[in-house]
């Protein structure tokens, strides 16, 4: 049951299974996380393989970014333009938590917004065609594992909220279990290089999850969407990086 809980609350996609949930509830679900991620990957491979079919690849990408963002009802998305609004402020820890939970946007979050969208366009653009559906796999996995792992290691900047109530059931069991599914994900689809990618991955999630809480004081649940935002356009350049390594990956 924990894995549609994490269905409902990833996906806008109406749950077979569906409860209100607790606390306790959100938190036991963060296990699942990447496995969600991996159903989005494969409605974006899907989606990506039927419109090349009949519509311009730049087109294409511009859809798959928008259809993202519509499957996760712009959940990360949010949370990462309300971690640019608490970023700009140059103030106190405790201001810049009250911007993050202000329901208003800001400029600077405007602009981030924007940027990160622009981003992850052009790193789709510029995906080699061989590691492209690969990518596409990856990418919701990767970013969905990446707010697994800040969840389960970094401290919270507030003891109330959605990142309150995530953090409260997360362990290190459930990270060792998202970490071995995305872990795998990765090898099957891109064998060694796959490891070398994860490995990537977690040291800029590491050095970003720091640098947040060095502005927050923690991380919170604005900071989750947030890593995972920045998480998948870090995997779509590190693909992109892999393939001009010569790493190839059998969908090709």
């Amino acid at each position: 049951m924990n894995f549609w809980i994490a269905w409902q609350f990833l996906t806008i996609i109406p749950s077979p299974h569906h409860r209100e949930r607790g606390s306790e509830d959100l938190g036991k679900s963060v296990i699942f996380f990447p496995m969600v991620g991996l159903f989005l990957g494969l409605v974006l491979f899907g989606l990506d393989y039927l419109l090349v079919l009949f519509l311009p690849s730049l087109l294409v990408n511009v859809l798959l970014v928008i259809a993202l963002i519509i499957l996760t009802g712009a959940l990360h998305l949010d949370g990462f333009i309300d971690t640019c609004d608490g970023l700009a402020l140059r103030s106190s820890t405790l201001d810049r938590l009250k911007v993050m939970s202000d329901s208003r946007v800001g400029g600077f979050g405007v602009v981030g917004g924007c940027c990160l969208i622009i981003a992850k366009f052009a790193a789709l653009v510029a995906l080699p065609p061989g590691l492209r559906a690969t990518s596409l796999m990856l990418m919701p996995i990767l970013g969905r594992w990446g707010m697994v792992y800040a969840i389960s290691t970094f401290p919270l900047a507030k003891k109330e909220g959605m990142g309150w109530a995530i953090k409260q059931e997360a362990n290190w069991k459930g990270l060792a279990v998202a970490t071995a599914f995305s872990l795998i994900i990765g090898l099957v689809l891109l064998k060694w290089w796959g490891a070398m990618l994860m490995a990537a991955l977690c040291l800029i999630i590491l050095a970003f999850s720091k640098y947040l809480c060095s502005r927050f004081g923690g991380l919170t649940g604005d900071n989750y969407g947030a890593i995972n935002e920045f998480a998948e356009v870090a995997v779509l350049i590190l693909t992109f990086i892999v393939g001009e390594l010569g790493g190839i990956s059998w969908l090709s």
